[in-house]
This record gives structure tokens, sequence and C-alpha cells, in this order.
């Protein structure tokens, strides 16, 4: 076998081995057309960024003298800032997000999957630390933590009918993120906001909702089951739970909304039939820091 096969059969054979997961969410990261330098700020570094006009109140030992030799204004020389961030991502794994309604596009549980693991790779190209609640993966930089949370993700699904988000692991003043249907009791939900509050953590929340649970589109006798089998409710008329289940439904998002605010993060509703690349988008800018 000559070299080049060689090196071909090891390069197919380590392509083999990676969970396709992080393949679609290199994929979907590609898109996000952020560049290297997607999270560049001034601030404390060691690598150039930028030269500015200075202003009132800026040191004198701050001025690049020989920049501004070269003209009749004083610059200053701005480094990056380079002081990574922790997040911590939560993921839902409970038997509501294998709902996929028609089939169509998939089941919520595949788009949460893929949004983690590539807002992950964003996060860890820029240099972040990212880490999994609830499976024992502290944020860390590099490929291969990207490789282990993409093993992590790719799991056996829970046994819940819904899940709760988990607060423990994070560490104070980083960030975190929460990605679920937020379809259970929201009790949960609430004390892990309250304790990433305390903490001084900041975030986003992404709701992972099927098409069919926000139109209602059921009429005539259905038979509603929840994707563990634990609750059951048949009627004769769905049609007439329309209005009342579109008005809980908004009820819950806007106090998901309220709740987020309250503990100083964001919140987004996501739907399948969408776009992930907007989604991403969203949920990458959503965890700039405040400096």
């Amino acid at each position: 076998m000559t070299e080049a096969a060689a090196l071909r059969s090891r390069a197919e054979g380590l392509a083999a081995a990676l969970p396709p997961l992080l393949a679609d969410a290199e994929h979907l990261a590609a898109t996000v057309l952020l560049g290297e330098h997607g999270r560049r700020r001034a601030g404390m570094g060691d690598e150039f960024w930028q030269y500015r006009p200075a202003h009132p109140g800026d040191e004198a030992r701050s001025i690049d003298w020989r920049r501004s030799g070269r003209s009749d204004a004083h610059f200053i020389r701005e480094k990056e800032w380079q002081a990574a961030q922790s997040v911590l991502l939560w993921v839902d794994d409970a038997q509501s997000m294998g709902f996929a309604g028609d089939g169509t596009h998939g089941s919520k549980a595949d788009r949460a999957r893929l949004l983690a693991l590539a807002v992950a790779v964003l996060l860890v190209r820029a240099g972040e630390r990212v880490g999994l609640s609830g499976a024992g993966l502290p944020p860390r930089r590099g490929a291969l933590q990207l490789f282990r949370l993409a093993q992590a993700l790719g799991a056996v699904a829970g046994t819940a009918d819904y899940g709760a988000p988990e607060a423990r692991g994070i560490l104070p003043h980083s960030r975190a993120v929460f990605i679920g249907d937020f379809m259970g009791d929201l009790a949960p939900v609430e004390a892990a906001l309250a304790v990433a509050a305390d903490r001084g953590v900041k975030g986003a929340m992404v709701q992972i909702l099927d098409p069919q649970e926000e139109a209602f589109p059921f009429d005539g006798r259905t038979v509603f089951e929840s994707m563990a089998g634990s609750l059951r409710h048949e009627t004769l008329k769905a049609g007439d739970l329309r209005g009342r289940y579109l008005d809980r439904l908004a009820e819950r998002k806007a106090w998901l909304s309220h709740l987020a605010r309250l503990a100083g993060w964001q919140f987004h509703c996501h739907r399948t039939d969408e776009p992930a690349q907007s989604a991403l988008l969203w949920l990458y800018r959503a965890l700039e820091p405040v400096r």
C-alpha cells in the first residue's frame, strides 16, 4: 500500500469513528459565517486587535506613539479580549422530546441535540470552554471535548415524560443554556433559573416545539397520549379543545419569557420546521458576554 493510500485509509477510519451528530453539527456551524474572530472585542489580552482614536480621559501610556506619529491625531492600540468564558449546556432528554409530529422535520430531540452541539462547535472555535450538565462533562476546550459532547448527547434518552433543567455544575458568573420543550411542570425551571441568578450566571433558554404542537390540527375523535404513556386523554371533539390549548400554550411561552427576564436571561421559541441556522445564530449571539 502506498503512503498516500495508507494515509487515506487512516483518515477514513478516523472519520468513521466520529458520531454522525458531530458531523451534522460541524456542517450547521459552518453555515453561520461568524469567522474565526466572530466574538472579538477590546479588553485584556496579548494580541493586537485595532487602533482607535484617543478620547479625553485616555491615559498617555495607552497611546501608540509610533502610529500617532504618522498623523495629526493620537491613537490607542487596543488588544483583543481573551478571557475565555465557561458555558454549560442542559439538553432535555425526556420522552416528550421524541415527538416528531408527522415525521417530516425530525423529532424535537434531534433538533435540540443538533443546536446544542453546533453552538458548542462555535464556542470552542472561539476559545470558550463548554460542558454538559447531567453528563459529568465540566466545561473544557478543544476538539476532544466536542467528541465527548457528541457521545453524551447521542446516549440513550431518559425515561421521564418531561425534563427539568439542572443547575448543578454551573460555575458562578459563567454562562448557561437550557434547551428543551418545557412542556412539563415549570417549577423546576423556576428553581434552576433562581439558582443561576443567585450565582450571577447569564444565559439563554430555547424552547423547541413541533409544528403540530403550535397549530393543534386535531379534530373529531382523538386520543392524546404522552410519549412515555403515563398520561392519556380521549375526546370525541378535539377541535373544541383548540382554542383553550392555544391560549394555554401562549400563556406558557409568556411565563417562560418572563422567568428568563427575571433571571437576566434571554428566551427564544424555535419550531422544528424552521431553519436550524436562525436558532443557532440567535443562541450564539445571546451568549455574548456583557462586559
